[in-house]
């Protein structure tokens, strides 16, 4: 699918994730060629272990890539300073929130720490972007209650305020659906479908919710054991590409459909 340079966020260069040590490396995916568009949204899926985390982790410059290149608006992601870095990016991760204590306003506000002064002060101006993170995510009835009395589905929306209060071009959450029912799932992903098209900024998600990101994504990222393939989901439907995740002995995937069947 050609895109046009002008709008791609993120892109990646015949990149090679893994881990080094000095013995040996282990290659966990090779020539991986991604580029996500401004105002898309994107779900990275693929079977467990199969390097989700890793690829995750290297785009964001939490682990080095083997070899390969990654670029964040044009410039490489490891040539940028933490704080600068800070202001592209945005992540929500897996891990449980550090002071359930704070409120839903004060977790939120913390996005705007890459904007405010040592002091943590905040001006006007980060008031009026938390306000309107608040509104975009409908979280203007549980503003002021503190995190810990919130459901998982609540603290989720908090979470996803907070990365767009951080005000980056690219948004990337790792697993948001975990620990949710089926319709907070399918609310969550529905909301970051949403939230793409209305903010423009690239939202990149994984997701073992396939069947949900192939009906809202704009472009996936599939990983097997072979490849690392990016494409619009029809797209990938045609190339056969959703029947090679798993092993056919108990699921395969109904081109008709678009969806995973249990094999009777």
């Amino acid at each position: 699918m050609v895109k046009n340079n002008i709008h791609i966020i993120l892109q990646t260069k015949d990149l090679t994730i893994g881990y080094a040590s000095k013995k040996k490396e282990t290659i966990v995916a090779s020539q991986i060629n991604i580029a996500l568009q401004k105002g898309e949204l994107i779900g990275l899926v693929g079977a467990n272990g199969i390097g989700k985390s890793t690829l995750l982790r290297t785009i964001t410059n939490v682990q080095n890539p083997l070899s390969g290149e990654i670029l964040l608006n044009s410039k490489r992601v490891s040539d940028y300073h933490p704080v600068e870095l800070a202001k592209q990016m945005s992540l929500v991760l897996t891990e449980p929130v550090a002071s359930k204590n704070l409120s839903v306003f004060e977790l939120i506000a913390l996005g705007r720490q890459p904007y405010t002064n040592w002091v943590g002060n905040l001006s006007d101006g980060d008031i009026t972007v938390i306000e309107k993170a608040i509104s975009l995510t409908n979280l203007e009835d549980l503003k002021y209650k503190k995190c810990y009395e919130l459901s998982d589905g609540q603290l989720q929306k908090v979470m996803i305020a907070r990365a767009l209060a951080q005000d980056t071009d690219l948004i990337i959450l790792d697993e948001p659906t975990t620990h949710l029912d089926m319709y907070h799932k399918a609310y969550i992903l529905k909301l970051l479908q949403k939230l793409a098209k209305e903010t423009n900024k690239t939202i990149l998600f994984s997701s073992h919710e396939i069947d949900l990101a192939i009906q809202l994504c704009d472009t996936m990222i599939v990983m097997t054991k072979d490849e690392v393939v990016s494409d619009q989901p029809c797209n990938l439907i045609t190339k056969g590409t959703f029947n090679a995740l798993f092993p056919k002995d108990l699921i395969a995937f109904d081109d008709k459909t678009g969806s995973f069947k249990v094999n009777k």
